[in-house]
């Protein structure tokens, strides 16, 4: 029960935050697209250091929910920080729900369920050698920077989705390293965390998530970045629960049929709320294209 309500609370943190995010990301200068200077004229933003307040204490609520539970069972519980972005969308804008709006709850939430019943995940498995860790590790981050490069030849609201995929699965591949660290602090010591590498890859890959998902925040409204985020980082992180922390799900024919259509379900449920016109549109849907062309071509030169 502990982990459900850790991880429910962190889902709601991070559907809050990125929101705010979002709402300021929207006004920062295009000119620090894909630089780490957004990061610093977003600190001047109020409404962006809340939304980084948010997603902060989410993302401590989900390393504690994966303290005591697999990735497998956490990540489609934070997957659900949509239904949270929705409900505060809906309140900025007072758009209804509507048919589209709660059929993407029902599918979010009816697919979660079923994949949690089905799949039972537990731990206990035994862990991957260091070849498959490696391969894993490296097949995550290689799609990531490949879909990061992709993004910068495509139009605003497709580099958007590139983008927030990208950075989805940098997120999965974290909790994945975090629940690592959670290991190593209960058989050693906290103080036996500064003599290993996750805790470092841990805070580069969040910098660099940080700033992929505010650029695509900045480049695009929320519903072109937000869904494709939130899909891709429950993904990421059951792939590599199962894949080289010793997760486990049940595979009986039967099981792995409802596990593969909860996880189609949460996908489909997804991409309903985040194109529902409850998702704040921001003035970036209203931007002339030409200076995200000047911009790119910019950034090409240098």
């Amino acid at each position: 029960m502990a982990v459900f309500v850790l991880g429910l609370a962190a889902a709601c943190c991070l559907g809050f935050g990125f929101v705010l995010q979002q709402r300021a990301a929207q006004r920062a200068p295009l000119a620090d697209f894909l630089s780490f200077r957004l990061l610093l004229d977003l600190l001047r933003m109020p409404e962006w250091v809340l939304g980084i307040a948010l997603m902060v204490g989410g993302q401590v609520l989900g390393a504690l929910a994966l303290a005591h539970g697999e990735v497998s069972l956490v990540e489609p519980l934070t997957a659900t920080n949509l239904l949270f972005a929705m409900a505060l969308s809906r309140r900025l804008t007072g758009q209804p729900l509507g048919r589209s709006g709660w059929g993407g709850v029902g599918l979010l939430a009816a697919g979660v369920t079923a994949f949690i019943v089905a799949g039972r995940p537990s731990g206990g498995g035994a862990a991957a050698g260091p070849l498959r860790h490696w391969l894993l590790f490296g097949l995550v981050v290689g799609i990531a920077l490949l879909l990061t490069a992709l993004g910068r030849r495509l139009r605003p609201t497709l580099e958007a989705t590139v983008l927030a995929l990208a950075a989805g699965l940098l997120y999965g591949l974290q909790d994945a390293l975090t629940r690592i660290c959670g290991q190593i602090v209960d058989d050693h010591g906290a103080t036996e965390l500064f003599v290993h590498w996750q805790p470092y890859v841990i805070v580069a890959i969040g910098l660099t998530g940080l700033l992929l998902v505010q650029s695509a925040f900045e480049t695009a409204p929320l519903r072109s970045s937000l869904p494709a985020l939130t899909a891709a980082q429950p993904l990421a992180g059951i792939a590599c629960g199962v894949g080289f922390l010793g997760d486990r799900l049940r595979v009986t024919t039967e099981a792995l049929t409802w596990q593969t259509a909860g996880l189609a379900a949460i996908v489909a449920g997804i991409v309903l709320l985040g194109r529902h016109p409850a998702m704040p549109e921001g003035p970036c849907a209203q931007r002339d294209p030409k200076p995200s062309l000047a911009r790119r071509g910019h950034l090409m030169r240098h």
